[in-house]
């Protein structure tokens, strides 16, 4: 098995601080995801709130993938919403061309938490037992959410992010205790967005507060000659509790590069200074806010 997923955000939205080239066209896709199949990574990950993400892959037509798909908020959802969650995968299934997703993840943890949680679980098991999804399970953006919904109901797959910046998943405990849960580990944000795999001069003014610590890591990159994307996939592929390493990629030549490197030696260079908790800086969600 192949620990790459493609992820798919790319096909429907113009996404990523790095992404100079716009959303991914469907001629384009159609070649990352060839390229895809060619190389055996056998997992898509997309969502519902992914734009045209989801047209875009049932256009190609290639359905022998397995596809693990997330669900958008529901708390603001009035009415049965056994119904309503249920139609919405139906769309998402006839969308994608498929008659049922690997896995189905709740894109918000705090849609558990409502008064409508105990709803929302009832009605993804129910939608389970009809063999639509085969494993349910939440994206989270901070380990912290874990503690609040590992008890909740039986979690298939917990998606996190993961990168050489954002070690939280692993330093939390929460790696280790979701493996021997038996939890599949899917993790996200290799790249940072992409921040990651800017030159120097690339890089946004706004992220200048953290100057010291991006001219250290050019600086370590430059004096040992390494490979800036190699160093960053190197972190998630050696860590044998994580099963999936979700990649996003704007093209086929982008994703052959990863492909390649994920074959290739893994690097355990020292990068402990690289290490943040900041919140602004690892979730770039807030980035907007900088």
């Amino acid at each position: 098995m192949n620990k790459l997923a493609l992820g798919t955000v790319q096909f429907g939205l113009n996404y990523g601080v790095s992404n100079f080239y716009g959303q991914t066209n469907l001629s384009e896709a159609s070649k990352i995801i060839k390229l895809a199949k060619e190389e055996n990574i056998d997992l898509i990950d997309t969502a519902i709130s992914y734009g045209v993400s989801e047209k875009t892959i049932g256009k190609i037509g290639i359905l022998d993938f397995r596809f693990v798909s997330k669900l958008p908020s529901v708390s603001n959802i009035n009415g049965d919403l056994d119904i309503i969650v249920e139609e919405m995968i139906k769309k998402s299934l006839h969308r994608l061309g498929i008659k049922s997703l690997y896995g189905l993840l709740i894109h918000k943890s705090q849609d558990l938490l409502g008064d409508s949680g105990c709803k929302l679980i009832y009605a993804l098991n129910q939608i389970k037992g009809k063999g639509l999804i085969e494993k349910i399970g939440v994206s989270i953006y901070d380990p912290s959410e874990i503690d609040k919904i590992i008890n909740l109901f039986k979690i298939d797959i917990i998606q996190a992010p993961l990168n050489i910046i954002d070690r939280r998943l692993e330093k939390s405990g929460w790696l280790k205790k979701l493996h021997n849960k038996n939890i599949e580990i899917h993790t996200r944000s290799t790249f940072l967005q992409g921040l990651l795999l800017m030159q120097q001069d690339q890089i946004p003014m706004k992220f200048n507060r953290w100057a010291d610590l991006f001219d250290r890591w050019f600086l370590e990159l430059k004096k040992y000659n390494l490979d800036a994307a190699q160093v960053c996939l190197s972190y998630p592929m050696s860590l044998p509790e994580v099963d999936r390493i979700v990649i996003g990629v704007n093209n086929a030549d982008q994703l052959q590069k990863l492909i390649k490197l994920s074959k290739s030696k893994i690097l355990n260079h020292d990068l402990s200074f690289m290490v943040s908790n900041d919140n602004l800086l690892i979730n770039p969600s807030n980035w907007e806010n900088i």
